[in-house]
């Protein structure tokens, strides 16, 4: 098997950083809930060397463009020529403003980087790239981090910098991924455990080829809807902080005080928590079967309240859901394109998968990339 570092240059600084896909908790992760994603493997990989000065070069294999930006012009968000910074670059970019907004040593960086995360699938290659040039500083500068602090300066990152207002769950799960599990995270106190995958399941996901840009999409509208829902039930519930305070009977009292979209929204994520509570106890059981209905219950959800799903989506889902040996299948990240996930018996994956391309081609007329996926190890420096 060859090195998958082979394309890049054999420099002292060596960084492997996954993906990431969500089991369940969609959308609850900026209302305070709790989430269960798993690092996968597929990666971005970043080789890089400190350079002398306060110039930052970034050459892309994959995307076949380099990037040159000065340390000095963050804050103005311009490159080295003075042309707005747009697109991936905001993203590296974006994790040096943050750093040196946290008091931490930021220096100019030659770095060369391959991946093979689809953009814009809804797998997190934005995380797995923030995180990757946070290692690739840190070990630069010298510096250490605990790594949820990591997390949150890379969320800052694009929050304020690339102006997507995601939650922490990305990061999160690109920092911590533990290999063969998934990762319970509670979004307010930052508690996490890792629970052990079903040993006799596979995660399979299904890339359906439509991409969407997040910070241009409905994502920031739902988390301002759901900002909504908390304001408009604070004048009955007058302690709650977020939806992660509202329980589902709670919402059926009081959710008449909600416009019915604002109210779709809220229960989506209301009742979202709660199946990641009970997915929990399907794990720590080995309780594929139970795992995969929530699953369902959770896309149904996205499909129908919180409205983030397409049409392409849906076919997905339901073509997994009529194949043999799958046990659960919904979208996975924000929605409006991307991919879906599939808990799949590990034993029938390989015609799970053939069977669910040739469906779609059947149905879309087009073509779907499947891959089995593993529960990965975080972010890490190679040879650490």
């Amino acid at each position: 098997m060859s090195d998958p570092f082979e394309q890049l240059p054999d420099w002292e600084i060596r960084v492997i950083s996954p993906g990431r896909v969500n089991l369940l908790g969609e959308h609850v992760d900026y209302n305070q809930g709790t989430v269960l994603p798993i690092a996968i493997d597929r990666f971005v990989r970043l080789a890089a060397r400190p350079r002398a000065d306060d110039l930052v070069t970034i050459e892309s294999l994959d995307l076949k463009s380099r990037l040159q930006f000065r340390l000095e012009d963050l804050d103005r968000r311009v490159d080295a020529q003075g042309k707005p910074l747009t697109g991936w670059a905001l993203y590296p970019a974006g994790v040096a403003w943050a750093l040196r907004a946290g008091g931490l040593e930021v220096r100019g960086l030659e770095a060369v980087l391959t991946s093979d995360l689809p953009i814009g699938a809804g797998l997190s290659s934005s995380a797995a790239l923030e995180l990757a040039f946070a290692l690739a500083w840190q070990a630069a500068g010298g510096w250490q981090l605990e790594r949820m602090a990591l997390a949150q300066l890379c969320q800052r990152a694009e929050n304020a910098y690339a102006g997507v207002a995601c939650g922490l769950m990305d990061q999160f799960a690109c920092a911590h991924g533990v290999a063969r599990h998934a990762l319970y995270f509670d979004t307010r106190s930052l508690q996490w455990q890792p629970l052990p995958m079903p040993p006799d399941s596979a995660v399979v996901i299904a890339d359906s080829g439509l991409r969407r840009q997040l910070a241009a999409s409905g994502y920031n509208q739902r988390r301002v809807e759901c900002e909504q829902a908390v304001s408009l039930l604070r004048t009955r519930l007058p302690d709650i902080r977020s939806l992660r305070d509202v329980s589902p009977a709670q919402l059926d009292e009081h959710g008449d005080c909600l416009p019915p979209e604002i109210r779709k929204r809220a229960r989506h994520v209301v009742e979202e928590i709660a199946r990641v509570q009970q997915a929990c106890f399907c794990l720590a059981q080995d309780d594929a079967a139970g795992f995969g209905r929530l699953m369902v219950a959770g896309h149904a959800s996205l499909r129908d309240l919180f409205e983030v799903s397409l049409p392409e989506l849906d076919g997905l889902v339901d073509a997994a859901l009529s194949i043999e040996g799958c046990c659960g299948a919904r979208l996975t990240g924000a929605g409006f394109g991307g991919c879906t996930v599939n808990l799949v018996a590990r034993d029938a994956a390989g015609d799970f998968m053939a069977e669910l391309g040739r469906r779609y081609r059947q149905d879309c007329g087009s073509q779907v990339v499947i891959y089995c996926c593993q529960p990965s190890r975080g972010a890490h420096l190679l040879g650490t």
